[in-house]
């Protein structure tokens, strides 16, 4: 039997678990990514290397310690370095000593061939139409309803009364959704999930709003970003993210398939500023500060691993859009070397910065009318 394993991303693994599991496979859990796994990483790692390199690198390590024989992971085209790093990676790790397959899923739209047979090595048990139907469907939805709590748990964050009360309901959904055991308990589940947020008390106040723009896998997980949304959250700042796992499939894989322009939108309003691609999502993070500005946020963060080049491009281009556009503008780049009590301290500065502007906005605007009322 294949032993499976696969990169952490935030919890898109529960949904991953329970697909490959019914496809017949046992699978090893990758451990959440702690300094150990670090370790690993920047100890086998090239030096260049980016942040999320060097945590996925560790992790295949840690599978591999517990009995993983076959490592699944995403390839990708452009000029950004992460679509050889499943290369790369293999490479060291079979240096290193440790036999196992690597299966890199490539983008269907340019490797639809390739991908099928890869799936196909994946799928060990008889199944029908009807079974691959039902298995897909319901680790599709899983991924999606975890979306969901997540974004819910950023928008009730920055006004709860009490203190960790979306952090302890968001916890509790996510538990309900990987206890689930078929397609129609995600759906009282996520009715149970609407009413935890509701039932949590609520300031009534409009929040500093600040978009997060960057690279996918500092934005997606936690423990790569120091658990920024969080720490935003407890400054009473709503954080809303420009990337999920399941909106990014459909945009870079799904459309990929059709050879449709992913995010089409989002390329589109970059454009004035940004028109080539440059890989990874350098021309998205431009676009989408641009689209939260739109929207009335305060500011936006760039979170980029350190010496990722598309993000690098994307930073020299962001201040002059976020000055543009009359939007705070804060850039952060990660690595192993990140602490997370200097990144609280600059989040700290960067809110009262923003909270600062807005008051002396809503300042100038209520002069100018009150000298209107006294003529």
């Amino acid at each position: 039997m294949r032993k499976v394993a696969f990169p952490y991303m935030g919890k898109s693994y529960i949904a991953f678990k329970n697909l490959l599991t019914a496809f017949g496979n046992e699978v090893v859990l990758p451990p959440k990514p702690t300094e150990e796994t670090i370790s690993y990483g920047t100890k086998y790692a090239p030096e260049f290397a980016c942040y999320p390199f060097k945590i996925v690198l560790g992790t295949f390590v840690q599978v591999l310690e517990a009995g993983a024989n076959t490592l699944v992971s995403s390839g990708g085209v452009g000029p950004c370095r992460a679509g050889l790093y499943t290369t790369l990676q293999e490479k060291i790790l079979k240096d290193l000593g440790y036999e196992f397959e690597m299966i890199t899923l490539e983008p269907p739209g340019r490797h639809f061939k390739d991908l099928m047979q890869n799936i196909k090595k994946l799928v060990n048990a008889p199944l029908t139409f009807r079974d691959y139907v039902r298995i897909i469907r319901f680790a599709w939805r899983q991924l999606v309803l975890l979306d969901k709590v997540e974004q819910l748990s950023h928008k009730v964050r920055s006004l709860e009364v009490k203190k960790g009360a979306a952090t302890r309901a968001y916890k509790e959904c996510v538990e309900m959704i990987a206890a689930a055991e078929k397609y129609e308990d995600l759906r009282e589940i996520e009715r149970e999930c609407e009413l935890l947020y509701d039932k949590i008390e609520k300031k009534d106040f409009d929040p500093i709003k600040i978009g997060i723009v960057g690279e996918i896998y500092v934005l997606l997980e936690p423990a790569s970003n120091l658990e920024i949304e969080e720490m935003l959250g407890d400054l009473g700042v709503y954080v809303e993210r420009s990337m999920f796992l399941s909106d990014y499939t459909i945009s870079n894989a799904v459309m990929d398939l059709f050879h449709m322009a992913g995010e089409r939108d989002v390329k589109k309003t970059a454009s004035p500023y940004f028109k080539e691609m440059c890989g990874g999502h350098g021309r998205e993070s431009v676009g989408n500060a641009i689209l939260f500005a739109k929207m009335g946020f305060d500011g936006v963060i760039q979170l980029s691993p350190f010496t990722c080049i598309p993000e690098i491009v994307a930073k020299s281009i962001l201040p002059k859009v976020c000055r543009d556009h009359g939007i705070g503008f804060l850039t952060i780049s990660l690595d192993e070397q990140t602490g997370k009590e200097g990144l609280r301290t600059r989040l700290e500065a960067f809110v009262d910065l923003l909270t600062s502007k807005r008051r002396k906005a809503k300042s100038f605007t209520v002069k100018p009318q009150m000298a209107k009322e006294m003529a």
